[in-house]
């Protein structure tokens, strides 16, 4: 699934982060940077949880 992220909603709080350290990163700027745009595999629930878990809504998975 393809991670798609809505920098105008993304505040940088971190939570992606922490529970997709692979996937997301916060930069020294405090900007979220997409380490990998595809979520598959084992690596898809964490990704799942770090979606649910934005508070903005600034992440969501496409097909």
């Amino acid at each position: 699934m393809k991670i798609v992220l809505d920098r105008g909603r993304c505040t940088g709080l971190g939570i992606c982060e922490s529970l997709a350290p692979d996937h997301f990163e916060i930069d020294d700027n405090g900007d979220l940077v997409l380490l990998d745009e595809v979520a598959e595999g084992d690596a898809l629930a964490e990704v799942e949880a770090a979606v649910a878990g934005c508070p903005t809504e600034a992440l969501r998975l496409e097909h």
